[in-house]
């Protein structure tokens, strides 16, 4: 039985990866996926600093139903009011390209927002991200995204 389980959760993680379509140095897509992961762990813990580090010094962003944001509007835009805090936020990547010092990715995010009055709102969306490599570390120049709900 045991070998079984074993057998079906190497399929599950294998169809898991290959569900991605990862083009390039692997090396730079595995600092695109840590820097991703660490990106939504800056979301939720409202590490601001964090978040703009992760961003170019001349990066744009092109939230859902706004003007395009650049410069201190970027921590404007990702600084929350008073009691609302974001408790969870995931991007999960379709394709990854690489091309020398640039690339690009595509997918989807999801997250939950508790709000002041205690109530939580999920929501969900599509993105792409383009992204320079900056003194060996991959940096979102351009963020958009827009939701699917």
């Amino acid at each position: 039985m045991k070998f079984i389980t074993k057998i079906v959760l190497a399929l599950t993680m294998f169809s898991q990866v290959q569900a991605q379509t990862l083009h390039g140095d692997k090396e730079d897509i595995e600092v695109i996926l840590n820097n991703t992961k660490a990106f939504s762990a800056y979301v939720m813990a409202s590490d601001y600093k964090g978040i703009i580090n992760s961003y170019t010094k001349d990066a744009k962003i092109f939230p859902n139903k706004t003007s395009i944001l650049k410069g201190e509007d970027i921590l404007k835009y990702w600084t929350l009011p008073e009691g609302i805090s974001i408790l969870y936020h995931k991007i999960t990547q379709t394709e990854i390209t690489v091309i020398e010092d640039t690339a690009y990715d595509y997918g989807y995010y999801e997250g939950k927002t508790k709000h002041k009055d205690g109530r939580i709102s999920s929501w969900k969306g599509k993105y792409v991200i383009v992204w320079k490599k900056i003194d060996g570390d991959w940096k979102m120049y351009l963020d958009i995204w827009n939701s699917v709900q």
